[in-house]
């Protein structure tokens, strides 16, 4: 590898981490976001993943790949017990449900010695890197572009456009949500498996409420019309601060006023509108 390579690695070795692992947790919102469901618990379900790895690694030394596999089935379960009943409802009640999920576990995890309570767990042994999770984001990747041109793809995004209509047209509206959330889960729990590797400490503070809506921030900037748009989305925010570090306390609210801004003049996200200026800037005149 190039000498400049091995130098820019060293220097923005958390930076580089950071950009794949919130493009997972992007991909974990956008397929809630695809099926038009609004999930805030992806925060949690990366909160799981993370605990459940470094506990398997830390207490009993479990295999990697055995440690991310559990990573990703804990989270499932979770959302398998919060999706069974609430799917089955309209409007805001997946969110109202997830929300709890979330603060339930918080303070599951600051009150129990297992996990650290509020000082967290610290030692955690350095392993994945970039070929885990790049290689996880690729791959991710690949498979929604799968789905997306098969026929579970075409039910989504009619679920997506017209949940009545995709309903009266045959499409199984409850295990299709279900199946999404589930998905989402394990997407979520094997960020936060990754990112547990590569910090080597995690908190309960890490999961909470700022952290869910950061992650749908990722979906809402970079849009959804897309798999690799919540990746763009998560890929400027992530890169964001360091760009602002100048601005020191006002980074945060430079961030917000982005994300409002997008939201207002470009409500299907960052990807989707410049899509479409270059087909409209293609066509050409009849």
């Amino acid at each position: 590898m190039p000498e400049f390579i091995d130098d820019f690695l060293f220097t923005y070795q958390t930076l580089v981490y950071s950009l794949g692992i919130n493009g997972l947790l992007a991909l974990s919102m956008y397929v809630v976001l695809a099926l038009g469901q609004l999930s805030l618990g992806q925060a949690a379900f990366m909160g799981m993943g993370a605990y459940v790895s470094a506990l398997l690694t830390v207490k009993i030394g479990a295999p990697f790949l055995l440690v991310l596999l559990a990573a990703m089935l804990v989270p499932a379960l979770a959302a398998l017990i919060v999706g069974a009943p609430t799917l089955r409802l309209s409007g805001v009640y997946l969110a109202l449900a997830t929300i709890g999920l979330g603060e339930v576990q918080r303070i599951f995890f600051l009150n129990s010695e297992l996990t650290g309570g509020a000082l967290g767990l610290s030692g955690i042994p350095m392993k994945g890197g970039l070929v885990s999770i790049y290689g996880s984001l690729g791959l991710a990747l690949v498979a929604f572009i799968f789905v997306a041109r098969s026929k579970i793809g075409r039910a989504m995004e009619a679920m997506r456009e017209d949940e009545l209509a995709a309903g009266a047209l045959g499409v199984d509206l409850p295990a299709y949500k279900l199946a999404a959330l589930v998905v989402s889960a394990m997407l979520a729990g094997l960020a936060g498996a990754l990112n547990a590797h590569v910090t080597s400490f995690i908190s309960p503070e890490d999961y909470g409420f700022h952290a869910a809506v950061s992650i749908l921030s990722y979906a809402l900037l970079g849009g959804i019309g897309s798999p690799f748009a919540p990746v763009l989305g998560a890929f400027i925010l992530t890169l964001l601060p360091e760009v602002l570090r100048s601005l020191a306390d006002f980074r945060g609210v430079v961030n917000g006023a982005i994300i409002v801004l997008v939201v207002i003049f470009m409500p299907r996200g960052l990807m989707t509108w410049r899509m479409g200026r270059i087909g409209a800037s293609t066509r050409r005149p009849s």
